[in-house]
């Protein structure tokens, strides 16, 4: 019987692994939100990290968040490091490229809870007037622990949640 049980274990396992083998090597989370406000109030908002307290949704999970502002004031070279209790964890991010008011690349380094290395990318696309579509993506590599991991939990839930709140959240403050 017991026999039995470890070898049905090593199977199950054996076949877990083996189908992780068999994922994506890389990701992407992505979620959109109509503002009615111009793309440059917008990317003023995105691009300046000084402001992110007023809509990210990481940023009200810690108000004793430790930040680091450096390099340009906004855009393309500005950075931003940040160390906070476990649910905001410890990381840092670099504008990367920026094209005014219609793109911003951040490179994110997570440290805490775990080590990643991704990208993020927020898209301005004017309709209309006053109105502006914005995407918040962000994507990256998989590694084979990832890949596990990522048949128990969704990484699309997992922070796809939360870039649907800081939409709301950089929605409301645009629109104000």
């Amino acid at each position: 019987m017991l026999k039995t049980i470890l070898v049905v274990l090593i199977v199950l396992i054996v076949g877990i692994l083996g189908f992780s083998a068999t994922r994506s090597d890389t990701f992407r989370v992505q979620r959109s939100a109509t503002i009615k406000a111009p793309a440059d109030r917008v990317y003023g908002m995105i691009s300046d990290f000084h402001q992110w307290s007023t809509w990210s949704p990481w940023e009200k999970l810690d108000p004793a968040m430790k930040k680091t502002y450096g390099g340009a004031a906004n855009g393309t070279g500005t950075t931003y490091a940040w160390e906070g209790n476990n649910k905001v964890g410890q990381g840092n991010m670099e504008i990367t490229h920026a094209t005014p008011p219609a793109k911003v690349l951040i490179r994110l380094h997570f440290i805490k809870p775990f080590e990643a290395t991704n990208t993020a990318e927020f898209t301005l696309r004017p309709v209309g007037g006053d109105t502006t579509e914005v995407t918040w993506a962000m994507f990256g590599p998989m590694n084979f622990i990832s890949k596990v991991m990522c048949l128990f939990v969704s990484m699309d839930k997992m922070v796809g949640d939360d870039f649907a709140t800081g939409l709301a959240n950089l929605k409301a403050n645009a629109e104000k």
